[in-house]
C-alpha cells in the first residue's frame, strides 16, 4: 500500500509503500500512524485517522 510522506531532508511530499503500522500514546489519547522507509533507509512516519488506520490492509 502507498501512501503520501512528507521527507524533512528533501523538503517534500513522498510516496512510499507502508510497512507497518503503529499506535502511540496511551488509552483514550492513542495517535495512529504508518511507517515507511525511503530508498536510502531513513524512516518516514505519517499521522494518519483513526478511519484510515483500520482501513489500511498491512
Amino acid at each position: 500500500m502507498k501512501h503520501s510522506f512528507y521527507d524533512v531532508k528533501v523538503k517534500a511530499k513522498v510516496q512510499a509503500d507502508v510497512t507497518r503500522k503503529v499506535v502511540y500514546g496511551t488509552k483514550g489519547k492513542e495517535r495512529y500512524a504508518f511507517k515507511a522507509v525511503t530508498k536510502d533507509g531513513r524512516s518516514l512516519t505519517a499521522f494518519v485517522s483513526k478511519s484510515d488506520y483500520t482501513a489500511a490492509k498491512i
